[in-house]
């Protein structure tokens, strides 16, 4: 099986869905409104005037919503209907951004250009077969002393969900409906690898990446999961014998 084109094509019929739901909220977009959350937002701080690379970025929200803080952002995303609705958004802001369809892997070998930011976030990595790839990606699109930053799902969740928690070569194969709330209960094939975080920060590490911070959340900023409960405004919950669960991890690290 071509793991690559199965996820392309499903992603490809997820993008009008997610484009019009609440969940992404485009219109408020559209109105001036930030996508990027706090964790990130206080994780990655002096964007202004620095070039972006977002990897995996969707239909573009967040990678705006960083040049709108002053970034030079490029937006890469496997899904060509994503990159046709986030250039749509980039004509309708005017704002210093492009974007390019491409697998990130792919695109790390043919793009030349170097970057003072990488960024990557929720829900990402578990598209990724091989941590070792995906991080001398990150690596090799950093200019030297350059930064990346990561804010991804806790690997906690995945374990609770069923899925193993260290990494198998082979994928799992999933039937899914969408997280947005405008599912129409059609569900679509996709491939996907879990990642042990040892895993993602001995990658980083041996692709010559100094971990200068690594922070653990109880909460998501996505009511995404099954059983969440939002017990301040914005911040998702779930709970394990009366605890809360790790919800999300970031990193940052510099490139030496």
């Amino acid at each position: 099986m071509d793991h690559l084109k199965t996820n392309k094509h499903s992603w490809n019929q997820r993008v009008e869905t997610h484009f019009t739901s609440k969940f992404y909220d485009v219109p408020a977009f559209l109105s001036g409104q930030s996508s990027l959350n706090d964790i990130e937002v206080a994780g990655l701080t002096d964007v202004k005037g620095r070039s972006m690379l977002h990897l995996q970025c969707h239909f573009g929200m967040d990678s705006l919503s960083w040049a709108r803080l002053g970034a030079q952002v490029t937006g890469v995303d496997i899904s060509d209907k994503a990159i046709e609705r986030a250039k749509e958004l980039q004509q309708q802001t005017q704002l210093d951004a492009e974007f390019i369809c491409a697998d990130v892997n792919a695109f790390g070998k043919q793009s030349k250009q170097m970057y003072d930011v990488v960024y990557t976030s929720y829900g990402a990595i578990c598209w990724m077969p091989d941590m070792s790839v995906w991080a001398k990606t990150v690596a090799n699109k950093l200019k030297k002393g350059g930064c990346f930053y990561m804010a991804e799902f806790h690997p906690i969740v995945d374990l609770m969900a069923g899925y193993s928690y260290f990494h198998k070569s082979k994928p799992d194969i999933e039937l899914e409906d969408t997280y947005t709330e405008n599912c129409d209960g059609s569900k679509h094939e996709f491939a996907v690898w879990t990642h042990a975080m040892s895993d993602v920060i001995s990658a980083l590490v041996n692709a010559g990446l100094q971990i200068q911070s690594m922070q653990e959340f109880d909460y998501s900023p996505y009511n995404c999961f099954e059983g969440m409960q939002e017990k301040q405004t914005g911040r998702f919950y779930l709970e394990h014998k009366g605890q809360h669960v790790p919800m999300v991890y970031s990193i940052k690290a510099i490139k030496v």
